[in-house]
């Protein structure tokens, strides 16, 4: 199986055909929430990256790029969103979040849904299958 550095345009596409691939099959994201993501220090462009995640049609989409009316925007560097993203480590961002590394502008209680309401066993497997591309 191909391996690809997170967040390069190769990486992001792998993702999207596996989230594809179980498109439909399990149940519809249990919090809606549109949110841009700033990803900064990365080795991948010597800067920042847009990304977002958009679960408001009843799928998680992710994507680069950023959506024009989120309900928020995390602003996180790029090795703490990789622990989050891929590795599936929330203490992570709950460190990262209380030494201010992590800076959330608009609806906070959004994020905050996202974090409490887990993962259901179909997306525990995208899960893992995403992390199996990742270098």
């Amino acid at each position: 199986m191909a391996k690809y550095q997170f967040l390069t345009e190769e990486w992001v596409a792998a993702a999207k055909a596996i989230r594809e691939e179980y498109d439909g099959q399990g149940p519809a994201p249990a919090h809606i929430v549109r949110m841009n993501l700033s990803i900064t220090d990365s080795p991948i462009t010597d800067g920042e990256i847009a990304a977002f995640m958009d679960t408001s049609e009843g799928t998680t989409k992710m994507d680069l790029g950023a959506l024009d009316s989120p309900d928020l925007t995390v602003t996180i560097d790029y090795e703490t969103a990789k622990a989050i993203l891929v590795e599936g480590n929330p203490q992570a961002g709950m460190q990262a979040f209380m030494a201010g590394k992590i800076k959330v502008q608009g609806d906070m209680t959004k994020l905050m849904a996202i974090q409490a309401s887990g993962q259901d066993p179909l997306a525990a497997e995208v899960s893992t299958k995403i992390k199996d591309i990742t270098e």
